[in-house]
């Protein structure tokens, strides 16, 4: 069976503006006022019977609003012919205003027009017939019945729609904030992360492997020098921590500025590591090939090349076999800054400190960053497999970024 329409219960609003329309009707209907005398001897009583009609329409003012004029509508030209009650004339320029505020767009484009063709007509056709200048009444009876309220459903739905849509704007944009927000405390959290495991980590991998060759070994000498690098990476991570905490803790502009990590330090870098090495049987060897009297980097570039390298230093440490690690630097005119970490790949014989693989991430964080490209992965090398990690890292615009 086909579906019957389905009706929407009508506003409470509209059924009190109906209720009150068809009170204020029968009253003016029993005292016998009336706007004019009836047309073509037609009996009052349809006047009340058009009431009726029209306040049954106004039920209709929002959830049908063209069926509710279509029907009072038919409604007024019975009204008129039996002689017009105000109450009648009034409630339909409701359903006028109702029909260009609820109906579709394209209905409430055409009614306004359609009543001021109407007017249009009322006023020129009856001055043409009578050539009376009281024929113009008509006209301004029919402007004040229908272009008036359609006219001021028009003004009040596009103030309506300028205001739903500066909503949806400021919706929009406050959503738009908030992921902008969003991907700033993501982006934060993920700088903070990496450069907490780029500080902390070496000293606590130098730790794990030496305390645990403290343990292994029954040497004193030995067992001394290895407590001895366990307190000075102590004391150095703990002061890397304090130094961050303290950029956390206030981060204003009257706080004292952090030295930025850079290439010249790069020698206390690979002592320290070759410290930490000895354990494991690790020998570091830099090779720097940049050019004397090149022009100084950008410091996100070198950045990101000195945490390369210590971040590589720090898995050679824990994972590396044996052997030599060689860091390479490398750079050409007009060519990115090429960073190249190769140690020695298998299985360490000495103690070992266990891997998260976020380091790995953080240097492909900073690569990304800089618009660079990173390779890090087990080759093989002319003394068999090695463990390389190479970074290009472009000297361009893009590298101003800040990867701190």
């Amino acid at each position: 069976m086909p579906s019957r329409p389905h009706f929407p219960p009508p506003h409470r609003h509209d059924v009190l503006i109906g209720l009150a329309g068809l009170l204020g009707g029968v009253l003016m209907w029993v005292m016998g006022v009336h706007n004019n005398q009836s047309f073509l001897h037609t009996p009052t009583w349809l006047g009340l019977i058009a009431l009726v009609v029209v306040s049954a329409a106004e039920l209709l003012r929002r959830s049908r609003p063209l069926v509710g004029l279509a029907v009072g509508t038919v409604a007024l030209a019975a009204d008129i012919l039996s002689g017009g009650l105000a109450v009648t004339f009034l409630m339909y320029t409701d359903l006028v205003y109702a029909a260009v505020m609820y109906s579709g767009p394209v209905a409430a484009r055409r009614i306004p027009r359609l009543c001021g063709l109407l007017t249009g007509l009322a006023t020129v056709v009856p001055l043409a017939i009578y050539s009376d200048p009281l024929a113009l009444l008509v006209g301004t009876f029919v402007a004040l019945l229908t272009l008036t309220p359609a006219w001021t459903g028009a003004v009040v739905r596009n103030h309506r729609e300028a205001a739903e849509a500066a909503r949806l704007e400021t919706e929009r944009v406050a959503l738009l904030a908030e992921l902008d927000r969003r991907e700033a405390v993501a982006s934060e959290r993920s700088r903070m992360a990496r450069e907490l495991h780029d500080m902390v980590a070496n000293h606590l991998s130098a730790i794990a492997i030496h305390s645990s060759a403290a343990l292994s070994l029954r040497d004193p000498a030995a067992t001394d020098e290895a407590l001895g690098v366990i307190r000075e990476n102590s004391v150095r991570g703990l002061a890397e921590m304090r130094r961050l905490i303290g950029l956390l803790r206030d981060p204003g502009e009257t706080a004292e500025p952090a030295a930025t990590s850079t290439l010249d330090a790069l020698d206390t870098l690979l002592e320290q590591a070759r410290t930490n090495g000895r354990p494991g049987g690790q020998d570091i060897v830099l090779c720097d090939e940049r050019p004397d009297g090149a022009a100084p980097l950008p410091a996100p570039v070198e950045l990101a090349a000195y945490r390369i390298v210590q971040e590589s230093l720090t898995n050679a440490l824990k994972h590396a076999a044996p052997g030599r690690v060689d860091v390479t630097l490398a750079h050409r005119t007009d060519g990115p800054l090429e960073v190249s970490v190769i140690s020695p790949y298998g299985e360490s014989s000495g103690p070992r400190a266990p891997g998260s693989g976020t380091g790995l991430i953080g240097m492909r964080e900073r690569v990304t960053l800089l618009g660079g490209t990173l390779d890090a992965g087990p080759v093989t090398g002319p003394q068999g497999m090695v463990w390389r990690v190479r970074a290009a890292l472009p000297l361009g615009d893009e590298s101003v970024q800040s990867v701190t």
